[in-house]
């Protein structure tokens, strides 16, 4: 029995415009529903801006419906206009295929798959049927229910237009034809009914719906299999008016090669409170009592950011797995006490990444090593040598997470994976020394 998958949607806060909300809620507690998501393939990766909608496949597939994914691997060719003030470069068509088998890898993840599933996901690709289409048939039996004056109202071509250095090519602007084409076929061949997406999108499904209703003759009509619904969710924003999902160092991605588990799980971590709360309605599955529970311990002692911490472990397990999530905080830990020793290799560097650090002769290890005070004036974590005597008398200088003695030194039993040793003084002032 279906869920009521526009209640889920609502109160998560991934809900925002819906072409027939009584309509389409009906329409999804009458029986299992298909619904899809179109991804545009412009890199082998998608970002975390795009984990919104895959949420909204994933709470399709909980509500007891199939959640299809469409691939780009036609419309990429030519460039969805929307939020663009210029014309894209054209991708080849070996770079959209391969973006497009980059980013299969995602779904997996988030979704349900398994074909013993009633309602197991499906993903395929435009391509497949735009490839097919011939230019004469695109004009004839598509274009011909478009109005060239209701396109050029539309944002993203009106942005356009507007401004003469810009402009908009005829390849752009045909994108609306093909993605209102995508559900017309989607709705055909695999009696879908639904298409999500972001609120930028709103247009492009609208055009969608109206293609289907148009290619229905006037008997046809009438019959539920022609219904068609369109639900996009808000785009999400920082209450700091910041670009969500945008960080010192680039974007937020969804896969390991991009953005490692460890920067994922910090990137979640240090949501601000203002944020927190609506970040785990849209980025995890927990249930609203649960949430409820969890803002309420936050609000009783804020400083111990119950919030954050269990946001950073919900949303890194979803995405990378519990073990991936784990790790990554057993780093974050590790970092805030200094204990960084027991780290592998891999997550030590990463973890120090933004450290400040000095090369060194190995050689100058040997026997009893380098002594403190002087390396610490070296490194800059001191201004003199009376400054380094000061700091590691009061205790305020580590050596790889081990408070150093006044008259410490460090030789090569210090050396992390034979090659670096990490110096603190206080709780953040990170300083890696690297030995070669």
């Amino acid at each position: 029995m279906p869920t009521d998958l526009i209640a889920e949607l609502k109160w998560r806060g991934l809900f925002h415009q819906c072409t027939d909300e009584a309509g389409l809620h009906a329409h999804l507690f009458s029986g299992m529903r298909r619904g899809y998501v179109g991804y545009d393939p412009t890199a082998d990766s998608l970002t975390i801006g795009n984990l919104v909608t895959i949420m909204l496949l994933r709470h399709l597939q909980n509500a007891g419906h199939q959640p299809v994914v469409v691939s780009g691997g036609g419309t990429g060719l030519i460039g969805d206009p929307s939020g663009k003030s210029a014309e894209r470069t054209l991708m080849t068509e070996e770079i959209v295929r391969a973006n497009v088998e980059g980013q299969r890898r995602i779904f997996g993840t988030l979704l349900d798959f398994a074909p013993s599933s009633k309602n197991h996901a499906i993903i395929t690709n435009n391509v497949d049927w735009l490839g097919k289409l011939s230019f004469l048939e695109a004009l004839r039996d598509i274009g011909k229910h478009f109005s060239v004056n209701v396109m050029i109202q539309r944002d993203s071509v009106r942005d356009r237009l507007s401004n003469r250095e810009q402009g908009i090519s005829y390849t752009e602007f045909s994108y609306i034809l093909l993605q209102a084409y995508d559900f017309a076929h989607l709705h055909k061949d695999m009696n879908v009914t639904l298409q999500m997406g972001g609120s930028d999108q709103w247009g492009n499904i609208v055009g969608g719906t109206d293609l289907i209703r148009r290619f229905a003759t006037a008997e046809d009509a009438e019959h539920t299999e022609h219904l068609s619904f369109g639900l996009t969710a808000p785009l999400v924003t920082k209450a700091d008016g910041g670009k969500f999902g945008k960080t010192e160092s680039g974007a937020i991605w969804l896969t390991a090669d991009r953005t490692s588990p460890y920067a994922y799980y910090q990137f979640w971590l240090n949501a601000t409170d203002a944020d927190v709360s609506r970040f785990l309605r849209i980025f995890t599955l927990l249930p609203k009592d649960e949430i409820e529970r969890i803002e309420h311990a936050h609000a009783t002692d804020p400083g111990q950011r119950f919030a954050q911490r269990t946001l950073a472990r919900e949303a890194t397990s979803l995405l990378h797995g519990k073990s991936e999530m784990e790790n990554a905080e057993s780093a974050s830990k590790a970092l805030f006490s200094g204990d960084i020793a027991s780290l592998p290799e891999a997550l030590l560097e990463e973890v120090l990444a933004s450290a400040p650090s000095s090369q060194h002769a190995k050689a100058t290890l040997a026997g009893e090593g380098v002594m403190l005070i002087d390396l610490l004036v070296e490194t800059g974590l001191a201004k003199s040598k009376r400054e380094s005597r000061e700091f590691l008398s009061n205790g305020s200088v580590s050596v790889n997470g081990k408070t150093a003695a006044v008259d410490g030194r460090v030789s090569a039993s210090h050396l992390l994976h034979g090659k670096l040793i990490a110096l603190r003084r206080g709780k953040k002032a990170w300083h890696i020394t690297r030995w070669e």
